[in-house]
């Protein structure tokens, strides 16, 4: 693994070998890139790994350098074992103990840091999600140095591009920090597949912090239907289901014939017509499926900017004139309530 100051070195060198032209600067560059080190944070849940996370890996891989992938909680082995499979990782950092189950930022980012400085790894990767939210920046401050969050592309190892302004501007940010504190979208770096690879599965360094805070319990929503976050199908409602009675019975139906989560905008779930756990937008989930179909939304911005990168977008909306059907490649002009369960059942047909 490559040090804090054999990091500062290949800047360095870096920045002198940029300064020639000619094919023995490019090998030259192409053998330093070896020399960098990418750390990707794996989320688990229960023992059993979340195979979103391993989007992480993926950004890693297009880094370069040589990738390993951590991961902690209570009996692990499974996890660490799914993820040692991916190809070009090269070692699993497992710390197994139950204290870290639930992912509590007060002690797990002391953890992490052990880890990152006994690894002298020069990039840290973790999700755009609650988890890599709730953990990143706790890191990012105790190592001093800036997160670069939600990032959707990696130029090189240093520039990195990101939405701003909830997706109508893109940002391209270039890092000079030793080390790299970064969280993905998890649209635009698809999971890993977790085949091909034979990494070694290592113990950690446990910090064993303690923690002012306890896990007390959790309200989950469960259901049947696909993950919002990694759906390929999405069926939206909006404001203009006018209930929650109506809401389940106008889209679940579609939802079920279709195979697809359901997901909701900010107005309904305010509205009470859905349980938060289903908002997409800017303070919501970010989806990115191959078809989302979406009734009675408006197309506000930030609705937008939680499936504008969505495959195939689809809405139905009595207003010809809602902002929705700009960026829609199928739209619908009509009432959503007649609309709706005709196209479900014309499906079951």
């Amino acid at each position: 693994m490559l040090s804090r100051a054999g990091s500062s070195m290949l800047r360095q060198a870096r920045t002198q070998l940029r300064s020639r032209t000619g094919p023995s600067s490019v090998a030259s560059l192409t053998a330093l890139s070896r020399l960098l080190s990418s750390l990707a944070v794996l989320e688990q849940k229960g023992g059993k790994l979340n195979a979103g996370s391993l989007g992480a890996i993926t950004a890693a891989q297009k880094l370069g350098g040589s990738i390993t992938a951590f991961i902690a909680g209570g009996n692990i082995k499974s996890a660490a074992e799914e993820a040692a499979k991916v190809e070009g990782v090269e070692k699993i950092i497992s710390v197994d103990n139950a204290s870290y189950d639930k992912g509590l930022p007060e002690n797990y980012a002391p953890l992490l840091v052990e880890n990152i400085k006994k690894g002298g790894f020069t990039h840290i990767i973790a999700g755009h999600t609650a988890f890599g939210k709730n953990l990143m920046p706790r890191v990012a401050a105790l190592l001093d140095v800036q997160q670069i969050s939600d990032i959707t592309a990696i130029e090189d190892e240093k520039t990195f591009v990101r939405p701003i302004y909830a997706g109508n501007a893109i940002a391209t940010v270039e890092s000079s920090d030793v080390i790299k504190i970064i969280t993905i979208r998890g649209t635009a770096f698809a999971a890993a597949s977790a085949e091909g690879g034979s990494a070694s599965i290592e113990e950690g360094v446990d910090s064993k912090a303690e923690s002012a805070t306890e896990w007390m319990s959790e309200n989950l929503a469960e259901s049947n239907r696909p993950d919002l976050a990694t759906a390929a199908k999405v069926v939206s409602g909006g404001r203009g289901l006018k209930s929650k009675e109506e809401f389940d019975r106008v889209m679940l139906p579609l939802a079920d014939v279709l195979g697809a989560a359901v997901g909701a905008s900010r107005a309904a779930v305010d509205s009470g017509y859905a349980d938060n756990s289903l908002q997409v937008g800017q303070t919501g989930k970010v989806v990115a499926p191959q078809l989302y179909l979406c009734a009675g939304i408006s197309g506000a911005i930030q609705h937008l900017a939680g499936m504008k990168d969505s495959k195939v977008i689809a809405a139905i909306n009595k207003d010809p004139d809602a902002p929705i059907f700009q960026i829609a490649d199928v739209g619908l002009v009509g009432d959503l309530f007649e609309k709706v369960p005709e196209l479900t059942e014309k499906l079951k047909a």
